[in-house]
């Protein structure tokens, strides 16, 4: 395939796939928890706090993730 990178280790297409997609999903949604968060603080501050902490560690993961993505090369 085109758009990926050619190198010599062995990763299957559909496990770098699979990890692109939970990527995205990490990302979108700790960003969106992390909003609801910060609306959820005006009325009820510790589940507010705990929203954004949760959504925060959320998608730093998923932006961890791009790097490990970027390491993994696919097998043909």
């Amino acid at each position: 395939m085109g758009f990926f990178k050619e190198s010599g280790s062995a990763t299957s297409n559909k496990s770098i796939v699979r990890l692109q997609k939970l990527i995205w999903v990490l990302i979108y949604g700790g960003l969106l928890t992390l909003v609801l968060g910060l609306s959820v603080q005006r009325t009820h501050e510790p589940l507010g706090w705990a929203m954004v902490v949760g959504g925060g560690i959320v998608a730093t993961i998923g932006f961890s993730l791009i790097y490990v993505r970027s390491r993994l090369t696919p097998e043909d």
